[in-house]
């Protein structure tokens, strides 16, 4: 084995514009942190829906004589994690290949910093809800309820989880017995970036004869005062390559096989370019902008 290992970036993939280019500007700002640090050489962005390439062609592309280390961009480790991700990883080491997963995004208590960031200032009639994607996948659901523990003790105060798809509470439900009983719903938009599952959160905040609430914006977002991509964020992903780097399994993620069943929603939210290494010659400048990386 010669170099630095490689990263695999594996988001879940999006049709929505807005959520494509701020997958692209976070997996830019990591890639220049990673090269900053020492810690990875080649670092290409993947999907596991919706968009190329997938894990495979990641898999292939990036440099054989050395590991690589494929870090799921999702914040719950559902089907794409378990069954996805999984039989990719087996399927390179069949051939000879080191593939290493890691964890995924979540429950980390810096996301509910993010989160409690994202939220307006918040009133005594105010119910929060973490508003989560949902899966099939059990396991999925439970890391969002420890992630709304999580925010919940970051804000002090009660936190209720609803789920957009799966097997969870509905959030839909949630919002609607918050207003019977004249609370306003704040739903804490545990969301990576803009996509399906953002637009169908806000219809369930906005629509019907009662339009009360707020849906905080998902922790990528574009515009505003908050940045963009979040340090904190950036800080979760490498740790999470470190972790790779060095084998650990957390919580049995690493070690999963093919036990979960079909289906499963996950995080929207991807891109598909490939970050070039710093130590080979290219044209294009570190500072990426997503035009460029569109391009």
């Amino acid at each position: 084995m010669t170099g630095l290992p490689s990263v695999g970036l594996i988001s879940h993939g999006t049709s929505s514009p807005t959520g494509q280019v701020l997958i692209e500007v976070l997996a830019t700002e990591i890639a220049t942190d990673l090269r900053i640090r020492g810690i990875a050489d080649e670092v290409m962005l993947g999907h596991v829906d919706v968009q190329k390439p997938d894990v495979d062609e990641v898999i292939a592309r990036l440099p054989a004589d050395r590991p690589v280390v494929l870090v799921p961009l999702l914040l719950s480790p559902g089907y794409h994690v378990h069954v996805d991700l999984a039989e990719a990883a087996d399927r390179a080491a069949e051939s000879g290949r080191d593939v290493r997963r890691t964890p995924t995004l979540g429950p980390d208590p810096r996301l509910a910093e993010i989160l409690a960031d994202r939220l307006p200032l918040l009133k005594s009639g105010d119910d929060v809800i973490l508003a989560a994607a949902g899966s099939s996948d059990e396991r999925a659901n439970e890391s969002c309820r420890e992630m709304g523990r999580l925010l919940a003790a970051e804000l002090e105060r009660p936190v209720e989880v609803g789920f957009l798809a799966g097997g969870g509470v509905p959030l839909k439900d949630l919002v609607g017995q918050n207003r019977s009983r004249g609370a306003r719903p704040v739903l804490a938009n545990y969301l990576l970036a803009p996509g399906f599952f953002d637009d169908l959160a806000r219809k369930h905040v906005k629509g019907g004869t009662d339009s009360t609430g707020l849906l905080a914006p998902p922790l990528l977002t574009g515009g505003g005062t908050t940045s963009a991509v979040p340090p904190k964020l950036v800080d979760i992903v490498r740790d999470r390559v470190r972790e790779g780097i060095r084998g650990q399994v957390r919580d049995g993620v690493l070690a999963a096989g093919r036990n979960s069943g079909p289906g499963g929603a996950h995080v929207e939210g991807g891109c598909s370019a490939y970050v070039q290494p710093h130590t080979q010659s290219h044209t294009q400048p570190h500072n990426f902008t997503p035009q460029m990386l569109n391009a």
